[in-house]
C-alpha cells in the first residue's frame, strides 16, 4: 500500500480501513484488553438489520431472587418472575477530513505521506473514542433522578475537601496508597474484582509515580532489549494516562470573618480537582456498527493546482452496563458531545414503569466509578 498515488482513481478504502487497523494503537487496544470494553451481538444485530435505525430499546433481563420458603411437606410453594428491564442504546457517529495538496509533495522531493497519514487516523480515531467515552462517563455522573443519584453518591470518592494526614505526614486529599480500593469497596462492595482499569490525568500519575504506587510494564523488542513502556498499574489495575480527564479549578477563598465565630470561613488557596475514571470488566457494551463508505477520497485537479481530500465517517456504540440512553435532548441523529455530557439524557437501567412500580437495576452491578481528588 505504501508509495501508491493518494487520489480517487488509485484509493482503495477497503485496504486504507484495513490498513489504519494495522497501525499500532495503544489507548484502544489496551481497553479492549482490560476487558472493560466488551463486545455485544445483540446490539450488532439490531443495528446492522433495521434500515436506518440510530435508537434502541433493547430488554435487559433482571436476576432472581428473594426469601427461600421452608420445605417442610406442608408450606404452598411460591414462584415470582423476573423483572425484564429496558436499555436505550444510541449509535454515535461522527466525521472528519483532511486536505493536502500535490505542491506540498513536490517541494518535499516526492514524499509520500500515505503510511503518515494511515497512522495519523489510527491515532486520531483512539482519541475521538476516548474522548466520547469520557463524554459519556460525564453525562452518567450527572444524572438527578432518586435512584440515579444513589449510584452517583455511592460510585464517587471525592477527598478534595479531605484535611488530615497520614502517619507519613502526606496531605490526604491526594490519592494515596488505599485510595482506589476504599472507591471500588464503596462502588460495588464484593464485587470490586471486576474493576480493571483507570483512566487518570497525568498530575494524578505523577504523584502515584512519586509515592511508588505505580508499576510500569515493560516490553522486550527485536533486538532482545526491555524498554519500560508509558502504561502502568495501580493495585494491579491497568492505568491510562490521559490530560483529556475531567479537571476543575476551585478558586481562592479569601478569609472571612472571626475565628471561633459563626460564619467564620477559612482561607483556602486555589487549587484544581481531578476526576479519575475507574472502570471494570464489561464496563461498556462496544460495538462499530459502520458506516457506508467509511473512508472515501476527493480529488479536485483545479483548487491550488490540485488538491486530495480524505475523508473518515463511523459509527460507533459506546453503551455503559445498566445504564441507559434516554436520548430526552437530542437534536439529531445522532448525539454530539455536549449531548453524551448532559445528565438528563442518561438514566438506570429499568422496568419502564413509574412511581412506586418502578424498578431499577442495582448499581452495585454497575462496574463504573469515579475519583475526585487534588492530585
Amino acid at each position: 500500500m505504501a508509495g501508491e498515488k493518494f487520489d480517487s482513481k488509485s484509493f482503495n478504502p477497503q485496504a486504507f480501513g484495513a490498513y489504519t487497523e494495522r497501525i499500532p494503537n495503544l489507548k484502544r487496544n489496551e481497553l479492549i484488553k482490560s476487558k472493560a470494553l466488551k463486545g455485544n451481538q445483540d446490539i450488532k444485530r439490531t443495528f446492522n438489520s433495521q434500515t436506518g435505525t440510530v435508537y434502541a430499546v433493547l430488554p435487559m433481563h433482571g436476576l432472581i431472587g428473594g426469601t427461600a420458603q421452608n420445605y417442610d411437606g406442608e408450606t404452598d410453594l411460591e414462584s415470582e418472575g423476573t423483572e425484564t428491564f429496558e436499555r436505550g442504546v444510541v449509535v454515535i457517529g461522527r466525521m472528519k477530513g483532511w486536505t493536502e495538496r500535490d505542491f506540498s509533495e513536490d517541494v518535499t522531493g516526492g514524499v509520500s505521506f500515505m503510511d503518515n497519514v494511515a497512522a495519523q487516523v489510527s491515532d486520531y480515531k483512539a482519541d475521538l473514542d476516548q474522548l466520547t467515552l469520557t463524554k459519556i462517563l460525564t453525562g452518567i455522573f450527572a444524572m438527578t433522578g432518586k435512584d440515579d443519584k444513589v449510584f452517583v453518591d455511592e460510585h464517587t470518592t471525592d477527598i478534595t475537601g479531605v484535611t488530615a494526614t497520614d502517619k507519613d505526614g502526606n496531605v490526604k486529599n491526594v490519592v494515596q496508597a488505599d485510595t482506589l480500593n476504599t472507591a471500588i469497596q464503596k462502588a460495588a462492595g464484593d464485587n470490586k474484582s471486576k474493576f480493571t482499569m483507570a483512566i487518570m490525568h497525568s498530575t494524578v500519575a505523577t504523584n502515584l509515580e512519586n509515592l511508588k504506587l505505580l508499576k510500569y510494564m515493560t516490553q522486550t523488542d527485536a533486538n532482545g532489549v526491555e524498554r519500560e513502556l508509558t502504561l502502568a498499574t495501580w493495585n494491579g489495575r491497568l492505568v491510562l494516562i490521559d490530560d483529556s480527564m475531567p479537571t476543575e479549578d476551585v478558586p481562592e477563598v479569601e478569609e472571612s470573618g472571626t475565628s471561633g465565630n459563626p460564619g467564620y470561613i477559612p482561607a483556602q488557596p486555589a487549587y484544581t480537582k481531578y476526576t479519575t475514571y475507574v472502570l471494570g470488566d464489561g464496563a461498556f457494551d462496544y460495538e462499530d456498527i459502520g458506516a457506508k463508505v467509511p473512508y472515501e477520497m476527493y480529488r479536485d485537479p483545479k483548487k491550488h493546482g490540485g488538491e486530495d481530500t480524505l475523508y473518515m465517517r463511523q459509527r460507533k456504540v459506546f453503551a455503559p452496563y445498566g445504564i441507559s440512553f434516554t436520548r430526552k435532548s437530542m437534536a439529531a441523529k445522532s448525539p454530539t458531545d455536549d449531548e453524551l455530557a448532559n445528565g438528563a439524557n442518561w438514566e438506570l437501567v429499568n422496568n419502564g414503569k413509574a412511581g412506586s412500580a418502578k424498578k431499577t437495576i442495582k448499581h452495585k452491578a454497575i462496574p463504573i466509578a469515579r475519583i475526585i481528588s487534588r492530585g
